[in-house]
């Protein structure tokens, strides 16, 4: 990430080519976890909940641009409000857009599908129109294939304002691959989709078209469920007496201690001095990441002159209050924030300069993170690898692995994968690129999926999508930098985004980028990038106030009361983490009972018994 600022990039320019593999087929579900059998949409009931991202009963994955060479799958939804989303009736609703040949085609398995040919700009292709609501959000499907070599396509809907990106893929010549995405819209009216790509050297064949439409209400009804289902447990509590009868009527008095989803925030060294911060950060997290202060450049500042004072400092006070620490970062690919005597390196000073760099801060951090990010913003970025070769992130990671990986994950980070859909240098499928390319590097140690996360809009939709498809990896993901640029509407989208990835049960935790800054954080900062959760009296803004509602969620801060039934029991469904548990009855209270509620597969309740003398 940026030393202080977020950044939103719209490059898509054309990667790579990667070396090709035999398909695999993962799931690229959705969280919900309707895993079996073909779903369906509710269709009695329209104010009942939609699953939006579950793939009809198909297995998928595009690991590193690999597809499918049988048929594409069924689309999603039936195709939703496409016409004709399986080619079956010729080019019935679909049409060329700008300058290109558009023909319907059949394989032969009997296969129909639609190509766009004869391509002269990147936007050439074939387009279908739609009416879209503001109020609406829409998933988004398809499976592309490229008559030759490869090339990343993007789907888009040109409105009457703007273009709106739903989504990326690395199509291949010869196999289907799925492009998964989504979009909202700023105002209701005419669409065109259409599909985008650089390379014009290749034909663009499309099949199996979804878009289905999502009230907020369903939309919100699914986050809902999710959380019941992945982030909470059913726990149901017995009051007895002490001769073992139950005892109705009686109160059950739950109090989380710990909650078990990490959910943090990003520090700097401001934090050292200051009480206020101190006890501000300390009262509400539990789990942090160091805004500038591990970065080369911090440590580094002059050549050969290192100095850990600084982080040292912070991870002291840190430990101390029993925050647990996120490394970040080893190496930034970044040229422009590279120590100022680095750039001038001769590439064998560099190579060298570099891995002191990674053996020095990871062997005397040994430990002491749970992650490291060791080669950052490496799909954004290559300025080690232009200067020492296509492969040094894997080598990096390799050492990396080496020094410090049975106790610390090194992870990937970067920006706009969830939170920008025009980028497609950092698009689903570009980060699943990556891991497959450090696969066949041979790297085969541990490695965890950072999603920064740095929003401007709220495309729900989107971010689901694309937080599914990183999830085929089957790695630790993590949202790492977590924050929303200044405007008049920043907690509300705050809000939004939180929420939405909150209940996606692939993210194993979140960190906001929300460290304080006196610069930052008071009323002359009116346009720097900046999600600022207090004031300069750490009085709560409008984003902490978001902030420490939705904590007050995970930990059910109020305390949880309830009365036992005629048979003395009470069940309540409660986040996993550590509680204490007591019954009262009357003037009577029985001795508190440790419970560690955990995630349950098995569906079975588990039946805690606690005895109050009568």
């Amino acid at each position: 990430m940026r030393s202080e600022r977020g950044r939103n990039s719209s490059s898509s320019s054309t990667p790579p080519a990667i070396p090709t593999g035999e398909a695999e087929t993962f799931a690229y579900y959705s969280y919900s976890a309707l895993k079996h059998g073909q779903h369906q949409r509710e269709t009695t009931n329209p104010t009942a909940a939609a699953d939006p991202d579950v793939i009809n009963g198909a297995e998928f994955s595009s690991m590193g641009g690999n597809c499918i060479r049988a048929k594409p799958l069924k689309p999603q939804y039936e195709g939703g409000v496409i016409v004709n989303p399986e080619l079956n009736e010729g080019l019935k609703g679909w049409t060329k857009f700008e300058d290109s040949t558009v023909e319907h085609k059949e394989s032969d398995d009997g296969n129909k599908y639609i190509v766009a040919s004869a391509r002269k700009q990147p936007f050439h292709s074939f387009s279908q129109k739609f009416n879209l609501e503001k109020e609406k959000l829409y998933t988004f499907s398809a499976w592309l294939q490229v008559s030759n070599e490869k090339a990343d396509i993007a789907a888009i809907f040109k409105t009457n304002t703007s273009n709106v990106y739903a989504g990326w893929v690395i199509a291949q010549s010869g196999c289907w691959s799925m492009v998964k995405g989504g979009l909202v819209v700023n105002v209701s009216g005419p669409a065109e989709l259409y599909f985008e790509s650089n390379n014009t050297n290749v034909d663009i064949w499309a099949d199996s078209i979804s878009l289905q439409p999502f009230t907020q209400q369903e939309w919100k009804s699914h986050q809902d469920q999710s959380i019941e289902k992945f982030r909470k447990s059913k726990v149901k509590f017995q009051a007895v007496d002490q001769h073992g009868q139950p005892v109705p009527n009686a109160t059950v008095s739950i109090k989380q201690n710990n909650a078990n989803f990490p959910f943090g925030c990003a520090m700097n060294q401001n934090i050292v001095q200051n009480g206020a911060y101190q006890n501000y950060f300390f009262s509400r997290f539990k789990y942090t990441v160091f805004q500038n202060e591990l970065k080369w450049a911090s440590t580094e500042y002059n050549r050969g002159s290192v100095d850990y004072s600084v982080p040292d400092a912070m991870i002291a006070l840190a430990k101390s209050h029993g925050v647990t620490i996120r490394g970040h970062n080893v190496l930034w690919d970044d040229p422009k924030y590279q120590p100022y005597w680095v750039p001038g390196l001769s590439a064998n000073d560099l190579g060298s300069a570099a891995q002191k760099r990674l053996i020095s801060v990871m062997t005397k951090y040994k430990g002491r993170f749970i992650h490291w990010d060791v080669v950052n913003e490496n799909l954004h970025w290559n300025f080690f690898e232009s200067k020492l070769g296509p492969n040094i992130s894997t080598v990096y990671y390799k050492y990396a692995n080496k020094i410090d990986g049975s106790r610390t994950i090194p992870f990937l980070n970067e920006y706009n994968t969830i939170e920008e859909s025009r980028d497609g240098v950092a698009s689903p499928s570009r980060y699943l690129q990556k891991i497959d390319e450090m696969r066949r590097g041979r790297y085969g140690g541990p490695l965890g999926i950072g999603a920064q996360g740095h929003f401007t809009s709220a495309n729900l939709p989107y971010t689901r999508s694309a937080i599914d498809m990183l999830a085929s990896a089957r790695l630790p993901l993590w949202v790492t930098e977590l924050d929303v640029t200044r405007g008049p509407n920043q907690a509300n989208i705050l809000n939004q985004v939180l929420r939405e990835i909150h209940s996606h049960n692939a993210v194993q935790g979140i960190m906001l980028w929300t460290p304080w800054d006196p610069q930052g954080c008071d009323d002359r900062c009116t346009n720097c990038y900046a999600t600022c959760l207090t004031d300069n009296n750490f009085r709560n803004t409008d984003n902490g106030n978001v902030v420490d509602s939705f904590r007050n969620e995970l930990t059910h801060a109020d305390g949880l009361r309830g009365t036992t039934d005629s048979n003395g029991f009470f069940e309540a469904s409660l986040f996993h983490g550590e509680y204490e548990a007591k019954i009262i009855n009357g003037d009577a209270v029985s001795s508190p009972q440790e419970i560690n509620v955990v995630p349950n597969e098995e569906a079975v309740i588990d039946v805690h018994r606690l005895t109050v003398n009568v």
